[in-house]
């Protein structure tokens, strides 16, 4: 297998961890998909990332559908078996992926729209949701620690931390969400998250 895109996507980079993790054999080709447009179309016509070239040439994007194959796959599951606890970390990975849109909603029209063309109340309105997300996940995290275990919503949270800080870290302050920055702070030391740093 092949997966497609480079790790300073949140997308991608839960994608790579989630391989390490499942323990299945796959080559990462790091391809942008705006400075590397035309090469990543020889790949995906349609320059999504992560892309996963399967071994039979299939072509899968998404990053919650290229981990639901993976797991079919290797089967076994990053998620909790009970309805309860999976249920809470659907809603944390809910949340963080959410994060991650709007951090890329903010950085394109901030960084990347022409000045005269920015919409001031638009890009505020999605650093709104963004911390209303962002809240969200720093409440869960210290109402229910994920207590040292790389499921799932913990692999998603903190990459998603790390994303954040990233492009937005002087908007979303460590001292703001404790929780979620000491969770990602964990997160990062351990040798998955080094294998995969961006």
């Amino acid at each position: 297998m092949q997966l497609i895109g480079k790790l300073d996507s949140p997308f991608v980079r839960r994608v790579a961890i989630t391989l390490r993790l499942l323990e299945l054999d796959f080559e990462l080709k790091q391809v942008s998909t705006v400075s590397g447009y035309d090469q990543f179309k020889v790949f995906n016509p349609v320059v999504k990332a992560p892309t996963l070239v399967c071994d039979d040439g299939m072509v899968l994007m998404d990053s919650s559908l290229i981990i639901d194959y993976l797991e079919h796959i290797a089967d076994q599951s990053l998620l909790p078996d009970g309805s309860a606890e999976r249920r809470r970390a659907l809603r944390l990975i809910g949340l963080a992926l959410t994060a991650c849109e709007k951090v890329n909603q903010v950085v394109q029209e901030r960084h990347l729209r022409p000045r005269e063309l920015q919409y001031e109340p638009w890009a505020q309105r999605v650093m709104e949701q963004l911390m209303a997300a962002v809240s969200a996940l720093d409440s869960e995290i210290a109402r229910h620690p994920f207590g040292g275990i790389l499921d799932q919503a913990s692999i998603t949270t903190a990459v998603a931390w790390g994303f954040m800080q990233q492009n937005l870290g002087e908007a979303v302050l460590p001292a703001a969400f404790p929780a979620l920055a000491a969770h990602a702070a964990w997160a990062e030391q351990q040798t998955v998250f080094d294998e995969t740093r961006p």
